[in-house]
């Protein structure tokens, strides 16, 4: 494996490397490098959740280990306190299908320069090790937690999250044991760990729309109905919908149209039928049914005849509910995550709803704030994903802070 090779002087790296005389020693760093070196492609878990299980047994956590339609899930709670503080994530990662453009190969989780390159050093398998390396050395300081602490792990979020979290919190709400708060480990930060954190995202919901004409011969016009014609005024239609424009804390809704197909080409026949797909990313303003309802309203206005809007037919498929957690004046979240990345890093975070959907949204509740805290995502799904080790080293402070109020 190759070691560290710069350290510059004067620099942070240099004081982390003086007080854990190096930076490869790194307990957190140690404990990627081995999650990274199992192969979990979505929804593998190639051992990931038993390695973390035997981790946090030794600490004293009940554990529960389940499969469900092929994905891995782990349950972990320390302690019976009424109030419960959780970490999450998922130990799946996204495929490398050209090793041989990478720097070094994605699974074997080696360091060049300071940095630590692999599948999942960013997304999110860094942040798995620096949960459990953050919880083990509080409990072995002597802190004592005042609340139960909970770590839920799936491996399926990187797919179609059916199986993973989704189960997860059923299984904690038939036990009434959800969390109170909890803090996944998405990569959130920008340039540096802990300069941004997501207290929400938007929903999203993808659809297919079927437009039904009638097939004919381009010569004889009269007698067809073109598809694509009618779709054409569809998409119009789509793209012209008026949604919420978004505020300082939550982008707007939009809709993008990122399909349109009408079969085989044949350059002398009208196309009886035409697909279109689309995707909706909405703000928490909407419901699905509230998205559904205005888009089948604009749908039903067109001016097509009575037999295309009969036959039109729209299929929804993979919603994701948005959320947003809110700053609460006591017992807030977002406050303890501040001063946690206050302490250890002298900034206060800028708080953000941007990005994809994650799987804080099954978390996400009433009664259960969520906020996503995690490492730089500039390289995420990337060839030669890479961490470096000091944002690794940050994390795992900031998680202690984090831990040492609960």
């Amino acid at each position: 494996m190759m070691t560290v090779s710069r350290i510059k002087k004067g620099s942070v790296t240099q004081t982390f490397a003086q007080k854990d005389d190096t930076l490869t020693r790194l307990k957190a760093v140690k404990y990627s490098q081995t999650l990274i070196k199992k192969r979990s492609v979505t929804p593998e878990d190639a051992s990931c959740q038993p390695w973390l299980a035997k981790k946090l047994q030794k600490m004293g956590f009940t554990i529960e280990l389940y499969k469900t339609q092929g994905v891995s899930n782990l349950i972990a709670s320390f302690g019976s306190a009424p109030t419960r503080f959780a970490f999450a994530g998922h130990t799946d990662v996204v495929p490398a299908p050209q090793p041989e453009l990478w720097q070094v190969p994605p699974f074997d989780g080696e360091i060049v320069d300071d940095e630590l390159i692999g599948r999942g050093a960013v997304d999110m398998k860094s942040a798995l090790a620096v949960m459990v390396a953050a919880m083990e050395d509080v409990l072995a300081s002597g802190y004592q937690p005042k609340t139960c602490w909970q770590f839920l792990v799936t491996s399926d979020e990187e797919g179609e999250a059916e199986f993973g979290t989704r189960t997860i919190v059923e299984r904690l709400i038939q036990d009434d044991s959800l969390p109170d708060y909890c803090v996944v480990g998405e990569p959130t930060s920008d340039r540096n760990t802990g300069d941004v954190i997501k207290v929400g995202r938007r929903g999203a919901v993808s659809a297919t729309i079927i437009v039904n004409g009638k097939q004919g011969h381009v010569a004889y016009a009269g007698y067809a109905e073109n598809a694509v014609h009618l779709a054409s005024t569809i998409v119009n239609t789509l793209e012209k919908t008026t949604w919420d424009e978004g505020c300082d804390d939550f982008p707007g809704t939009g809709l993008q149209v990122t399909y349109i197909n009408s079969g085989a080409f044949t350059d002398n026949i009208i196309p009886g039928r035409c697909e279109i797909c689309f995707n909706v990313r909405y703000s928490h303003r909407y419901s699905l049914a509230d998205i559904q309802e205005k888009i089948m309203n604009r749908l039903m206005a067109l001016p097509l005849s009575e037999a295309a809007l009969q036959s039109l037919d729209i299929k929804w498929e993979r919603h994701c509910q948005p959320y947003f957690t809110q700053d609460k004046k006591q017992d807030s979240l977002i406050a303890k995550a501040e001063l946690a990345i206050h302490s250890v890093t002298g900034i206060f975070p800028r708080l953000s709803t941007s990005g994809g959907t994650s799987d804080g949204r099954f978390l996400a509740s009433d009664t259960t704030q969520v906020l996503e805290l995690g490492l730089p995502n500039k390289t995420i799904h990337q060839v030669n994903e890479r961490s470096k080790l000091a944002d690794i080293h940050h994390l795992y402070h900031i998680y202690c802070e984090l831990l040492r109020q609960f």
